[in-house]
């Protein structure tokens, strides 16, 4: 494709806790779908460099999961997306039929009158079909972020129950920036089924369940809590540490189990 509609007002409203970061992903994964016109693969790491972005690659896979939705031919799918690619194939082979059947070198009959999906459209490119008639219909598109019903991250919540289960340990004072967008990553990352959480998570109360429950796990059963002697010095790690991807994996995997 050559070109696809953007509906820039909406875009912006549904993007705007992107970082800098996510956004310039989150355009350029559009870019990459409606250019190849297919959906995208299932491997961040390829996918950030064909997007430029090879030093960002936990961004690249936490727009993915936000936005895109992981289908079973391990591929990337946007509903939006693939209307739009098969609706732009319509046209092109709609064009190409009358034109043979113009010059007499086709006596194939013409695709339909009416492409497929055509059905009038409000909303972001990045998003789904946001048209509310009914009441459920309204709620469900306010819970709704681009295409899923999971809730957003609930920050000071978080923040509070880090305090709870370890005061001795730095207490952020501001949370923004990298800061909101790691911790957004692991709340969605949490909350799928693991060896740690077999059940994960699907709503805002188990969620605040699971890190009330994670942060104890911290406090009691890792040495964390008390930190690592280091060169005549101890080291303790803060939320900010806590909540890193690598850092997140390793506390999981039980790296730090007393």
């Amino acid at each position: 494709m050559f070109h696809y509609p953007f509906h820039v007002s909406d875009y912006v409203a549904d993007t705007a806790h992107l970082t800098i970061e996510e956004d310039i992903a989150y355009r350029r994964l559009l870019d990459l779908y409606y250019t190849n016109e297919c959906p995208i693969p299932n491997d961040p790491t390829g996918v950030a460099r064909r997007v430029r972005m090879p030093m960002h690659i936990e961004v690249v896979a936490s727009v993915l999961q936000e936005f895109f939705t992981l289908s079973d031919d391990d591929c990337w799918h946007k509903t939006r997306c693939d209307a739009e690619i098969e609706k732009f194939r319509w046209f092109t082979e709609a064009g190409k039929r009358g034109a043979e059947k113009r010059w007499g070198k086709s006596n194939e009959d013409s695709p339909p009158n009416s492409p497929p999906n055509a059905t009038p459209y409000q909303g972001p490119i990045g998003t789904e079909n946001r048209e509310p008639r009914t009441e459920n219909q309204v709620k469900e598109a306010k819970a709704s972020l681009s295409g899923t019903a999971f809730p957003p991250c609930p920050y000071q919540e978080i923040l509070a129950l880090w305090k709870k289960h370890l005061p001795h340990l730095s207490q952020p004072r501001l949370w923004e920036g990298s800061r909101r967008a790691n911790m957004r990553q692991r709340w969605a990352q949490a909350a799928k089924p693991s060896a740690y959480s077999p059940k994960g998570y699907t709503n805002t109360q188990e969620g605040l369940e699971w890190w009330d429950g994670f942060f104890g796990y911290i406090a009691q059963d890792t040495k964390l809590a008390e930190g690592f002697e280091t060169n005549g010095r101890v080291w303790r790690p803060d939320l900010e540490w806590i909540v890193n991807a690598t850092n997140f994996q390793k506390i999981i995997d039980g790296k730090y189990n007393k």
